[in-house]
C-alpha cells in the first residue's frame, strides 16, 4: 500500500512537497489552508499534476486516513501549537516544517512537554525537521563529526544568494530595505531573518552528548557597499543584499559549535563542515543546496520512518544513529 499523506499548509512549501510525494507514488489524501484562493480548489491542479479528485479544505478533518501529515504554516511553535494539537488528537503522525519544532525544548520548553505528552497519549509521532534546521547545518555536521573520535571543535557554514530564492524568502532576510527599517523589524518581530540558529547547534550538541553551558545566537543585515545584482535582482549601495548570522553553544569560554548562514543577494553559493579533534581535522565542502526543494525532498524522505517511529515528539537525532562525541574537559 502506497504511504497516505496529507498536507497541513498548502502554500508554496506544500505545494512542491505534494508534487514530490505524487513522484514517490505516495496518495495524497488530502490538504487543509485558510487561503481562501486555494479552498475548494483541486490539489492535483495547482501542483500541475491534473485533476486528483482531492479539494483543498479549511476544515483539518479532510487529513483523516492520513498514514502521515506534512505541516508547513509557520516557524514558531507558540503560534502553530493549536494545529498540531488538533493533528495530534486525530491520531496523526506529523513531519512539520516549523523551525522552532527542530529543537522544541530550547525556547519552548512547556509547550515541547505538552506536546510530547499528548503525543504519546494519542499514540502520534511529531517530528520538526527541514534543509534548515533539519539536515543541512545540524543533521549533516553530526554525521560527519561522527568520522573524528573526539570532537574539540566544530563549525559550520551555509552560504546561499538570496536573489535565487522566492520572493517571502527575500523579504524576510530584508532584500532592498533601508537597513535601520530592517533592524526594527527584526526587533519587533515582523520580519524573522533566519529561524533556528540555536535550534541547529542544539540539534549538534545533543548529539554529541555535550551540555553547552551557554548558547548565543544573533543576525544582522549586509549592506551592500556597492551596487549589486544577481539573477535579476539589484541592491543598491546602502540598501540591504540580505543577513548574515550565527548561532555557537560553549563550554566555558571554549566555543565548541558554530554554525553561520550567510544568505544575500551575490553570495557564494556553498556549504562547508569542518570539524577538528585529537589532532584529525575533516573538512566538507559542497557547490550548495537548493532550499525549497530540498526541504520538500527532506520531509517526503522522513515521512515513512515517521509513521513507523514510536510516539511523542521526535527531533533529528532521535532518527539518525550517529552519535559523535565531544571533548568536555
Amino acid at each position: 500500500m502506497p504511504l497516505r499523506v496529507g498536507f497541513y499548509g498548502f502554500g508554496s512549501i506544500g505545494r512542491l512537497a505534494a508534487r514530490v510525494a505524487l513522484e514517490r507514488g505516495f496518495e495524497i489524501v488530502g490538504a487543509v489552508d485558510i487561503d481562501p484562493g486555494l479552498v475548494g480548489r483541486d490539489v492535483g491542479e495547482l501542483i500541475g499534476a491534473g485533476r486528483l479528485g482531492v479539494r483543498v479544505s479549511s476544515d483539518p478533518s479532510a487529513l483523516t486516513g492520513a498514514d502521515v501529515v506534512v505541516h508547513a504554516t509557520g516557524s514558531f511553535l507558540d503560534k502553530v501549537y493549536p494545529q498540531l494539537v488538533k493533528l495530534i488528537e486525530m491520531g496523526l503522525d506529523v513531519v512539520s516544517t516549523c523551525e522552532t519544532l527542530a529543537y522544541p525544548w530550547y525556547r519552548y520548553p512547556v509547550l515541547a512537554r505538552k506536546l510530547d505528552e499528548k503525543a504519546r497519549a494519542h499514540g502520534a509521532t511529531v517530528l520538526g525537521t527541514g534543509v534548515n534546521p533539519g539536515f543541512i547545518l545540524d543533521t549533516l555536521v553530526f554525521t560527519i563529526a561522527s568520522t573524528v573520535p573526539l570532537v574539540e571543535r566544530v563549525r559550520a557554514v551555509r552560504s546561499l544568494d538570496a536573489a535565487r530564492r522566492r520572493e517571502p524568502f527575500r523579504r524576510k532576510v530584508g532584500v532592498g530595505m533601508d537597513p535601520a527599517e530592517y533592524r526594527l523589524k527584526l526587533e519587533r518581530g515582523e520580519l524573522t531573518g533566519h529561524v533556528g540558529y540555536a535550534e541547529s547547534v542544539m540539534l549538534i550538541s545533543e548529539a554529541m552528548g555535550l551540555q553547552p553551558t551557554r548558547v548565543v545566537e544573533a543576525q544582522e543585515p549586509v549592506v551592500a557597499d556597492r551596487r549589486v545584482e544577481s539573477a535579476g535582482i539589484v541592491v543598491e549601495p546602502g540598501r540591504v543584499a540580505g543577513v548574515r548570522g550565527y548561532g555557537a553553544a560553549y563550554l566555558g569560554d571554549r566555543e565548541v559549535v558554530r554554525i553561520e548562514l550567510h544568505a544575500y543577494v551575490g553570495a557564494e553559493d556553498y556549504e562547508e563542515i569542518v570539524v577538528e579533534g585529537g589532532g584529525y581535522a575533516v573538512r566538507w565542502r559542497s557547490s550548495g543546496t537548493p532550499g525549497d526543494p530540498a526541504t520538500a525532498s527532506i520531509v517526503l524522505s522522513l515521512a515513512e520512518a515517521v509513521a513507523e517511529a514510536p510516539p511523542g515528539l521526535l527531533t533529528m537525532v532521535d532518527m539518525v544513529a550517529f552519535r559523535p562525541r565531544a571533548r568536555v574537559a
